[in-house]
């Protein structure tokens, strides 16, 4: 396996965390792929009118930030998301310094698969939560 974890070398409580600053350009390069163009993402005058009194990114933004995460560094290559639930708690802004860490929770041995929380933090302050479940590849026979 190239970069991340196999399966027999997973433990609870392994973590792993990203930083990203949400950019402008991050929120229109999402908006154009997921074809989401809802204006309270992409309007700043709609925005200020509703209840955040401004634009924000995209919920699914941050669940993007955390598959990468759990496809980059923690399990790694080789990864199948089998589940995700996700609660967003607060606003993620244009700037915000977007912190995402996984950590495992739980691992099933019969079917390879590693429970892990996922959590978005801003300013100390959590901004989404939920849980993941990953399918990762075991070592080779010997290895």
């Amino acid at each position: 396996m190239s970069k991340g974890y196999a399966f027999e070398d997973l433990s609870i409580g392994l973590s792993a965390s990203r930083s990203h600053v949400v950019t402008e350009a991050d929120i229109i390069a999402f908006a154009d792929v997921s074809g989401d163009h809802n204006p309270v993402h992409l309007d700043e005058a709609f925005a200020q009118t509703t209840a955040f009194k401004g634009r924000i990114a995209h919920g699914m933004l941050s669940g993007a930030y955390i598959s990468a995460l759990i496809a980059s560094d923690l399990p790694g290559s080789g990864s199948i998301y089998i589940s995700q639930s996700l609660s967003f708690k607060r606003p993620v802004r244009i700037g915000d310094d977007l912190t995402i860490t996984v950590s495992v929770t739980a691992l099933d041995g019969a079917k390879g698969r590693a429970t892990l929380s996922t959590v978005g933090l801003v300013g100390g302050k959590t901004v989404v939560d939920g849980e993941a479940v990953i399918m990762v590849p075991r070592k080779a026979p010997g290895a």
